[in-house]
């Protein structure tokens, strides 16, 4: 009867893995046609999934998506204790079960990913969508946008004072979110439903991987790093809520913050972007012409560069191996989810505010 009972269950695993594995795969067929994910996704699907994930989460002022992710860490190393429990004492039957259990619900989470927000990594572009297809420059031109970023973040700079510095996250989060919401009401490409940005529980390891925010694809959750410099945080908050708006590329969601935050009349917001601006035209730059980059170099106002230091500073007082371990693990996630340029992709943010400023 036992070995009834077990045979019975590794052919109902069998079936289960079987048949998530053809339900992920045909979602993957589905994935290589753009225009559809563009028509009966992104702008249906997952717009029905936001009004039904963002006002139930919205209910709860900590991170659910924290405690998701934190369950999902705990039941991993508890099966892999059982595991190699099961494997000492020879229970070759139950170590066989638990190892399809860790299975089915791999590729249930995968699924579940794909199903409530992953498709939007293969939808057109945002360049194709918001018509900024031309993306080519030369280097007289980016020199020009970058002098006029570097002039802007150091105008902004010059006007937050003490005060603005020392703004609470929950205030942060509602400046950052009313300009998410004034953004979305100027194109239907911005569309969101109820965005909200939260603090991690987790921004301790955060700390550790070099991460400033993360959104969650199975609560629809944005969390943030609520310790890193205050000058950050705004824009961060920006483009993690971007990613609610269905913006599911790095870059794509960078530039949907810069252009939320610029467009904000909070002077820490618009900083917050400018910062973010010059540190990836410059970076750009100095891989384009050293000579232009130095000249530029020294345009930024001292307290830009105090805050840019600041920055570097906070992040290398937690760099460790596991920044390095947990980079190429995201770098290679990017390169699976149609982003072939992996962590260089947050820098592509360049192509698409170049070709903003020549339309």
């Amino acid at each position: 009867m036992q070995k009834r009972n077990l045979k019975k269950a590794f052919i109902k695993r069998g079936v289960a893995i079987l048949a998530l594995f053809l339900i992920t795969n045909l979602l993957f067929l589905f994935a290589d046609h753009p225009a559809a994910v563009e028509k009966y996704y992104s702008k249906s699907t997952y717009r029905f999934i936001c009004h039904i994930l963002h006002p139930v989460f919205n209910l709860f002022p900590f991170s659910v998506g924290d405690l998701v992710y934190l369950t999902v860490i705990i039941f991993l190393v508890w099966a892999v204790a059982k595991f190699v429990k099961h494997c000492f004492k020879k229970r070759w039957a139950e170590a066989g079960l638990l190892a399809l259990k860790v299975a089915i619900g791999v590729q249930s989470g995968i699924l579940i990913f794909y199903v409530f927000w992953g498709l939007n990594y293969f939808r057109p572009s945002a360049a194709e969508r918001l018509n900024l297809r031309d993306s080519t420059y030369t280097t007289a031109q980016l020199q020009r946008v970058t002098s006029i970023l570097i002039d802007s973040a150091n105008s902004t700079r010059s006007r937050v004072n003490a005060a603005d510095l020392q703004t609470g996250n929950d205030s942060i989060y509602n400046r950052a979110k009313g300009a998410i919401m004034a953004l979305s009401k100027t194109s239907e490409e911005f569309s969101t439903y109820s965005p909200r940005v939260k603090p991690s529980m987790i921004t301790f390891v955060m700390n550790y991987i070099g991460t400033s925010g993360y959104y969650n694809p199975f609560t629809g959750e944005a969390q943030m790093n609520y310790q890193m410099p205050v000058f950050n945080r705004p824009f961060v908050a920006c483009h993690e809520m971007s990613h609610q708006m269905g913006y599911g590329a790095e870059d794509e969601a960078n530039f949907v913050g810069y252009l939320a935050a610029t467009a904000s009349k909070d002077r820490l917001l618009r900083y917050s972007a400018y910062n973010l601006a010059v540190g990836e035209f410059m970076r750009t730059m100095r891989y384009t012409d050293t000579a232009i980059y130095k000249q530029l170099k020294t345009k930024i106002s001292p307290q830009v560069k105090a805050d840019f230091r600041a920055e570097r500073t906070y992040w290398l007082s937690y760099q460790t191996k596991l920044n390095a371990i947990s980079s190429v693990f995201y770098d290679n996630f990017l390169k699976a989810n149609n982003q072939p340029q992996g962590l260089d992709t947050y820098n592509r943010m360049v192509l698409l505010l170049m070709a903003s400023y020549k339309k």
